[in-house]
């Protein structure tokens, strides 16, 4: 079944460049999250990690 996929890939022209937006699309998401998360405020995730223990009237 792979031969078949393959074939059909080998006939797109300009096909060997989506692996490579896939990629670049996939480290500019994970470098931007990471980078989001260590420059996040520690009084915020604080303050959002004791949320479910306060009690509300």
């Amino acid at each position: 079944m792979l031969k078949f996929i393959k074939h059909n890939l080998e006939t797109i022209d300009g096909v060997d460049i989506y692996p490579i937006i896939s990629l670049s699309i996939f480290f500019v998401v994970f470098v931007s999250f990471f980078i989001w998360a260590m420059t996040y405020s520690k009084d915020k995730i604080k303050e959002l990690s004791e949320l479910p223990f306060k009690e509300e009237n």
